[in-house]
């Protein structure tokens, strides 16, 4: 089936934070909705990128040697390899793009490794 995907109603479905909803697939990516509040753990992926879209709010991604802030309406690509933390102050609806393989906590099993995402 070919349906539009309205993030407004998707994100509005769920209230948890770190805990990444399939809402398409395409070409062996994810496109995943999650809301962000507080630190998330420093993880990295080995085989896989990662896109970062604030749909809503601002959070920051924190490296070992420096900080992005990211903004309504700005992304950032995390590359393989590079290990990384989210972090946000308030709450943050992001939009993930990503391979499909990708496990949100990478390299990392923690309280928020999510193995079995849901599709909504």
């Amino acid at each position: 089936m070919i349906d539009k995907v309205n993030l407004t109603e998707k994100l509005s479905s769920f209230s948890d934070h770190w805990n990444p909803r399939i809402v398409g697939a395409l070409n062996g990516q994810y496109v995943k909705l999650v809301k962000f509040q507080g630190p998330f753990v420093w993880h990295k992926h080995d085989a896989e990128d990662e896109l970062f879209f604030v749909v809503k709010g601002q959070f920051r991604i924190e490296f070992r040697d420096r900080k992005v802030d990211l903004n309504e309406g700005e992304f950032l690509i995390v590359p393989r390899g590079v290990e990384h933390r989210p972090v946000a102050e308030r709450e943050a609806h992001v939009l993930l793009f990503e391979p499909a393989s990708t496990l949100n906590t990478g390299n990392v099993e923690s309280e928020l490794t999510r193995h079995n995402l849901e599709r909504i």
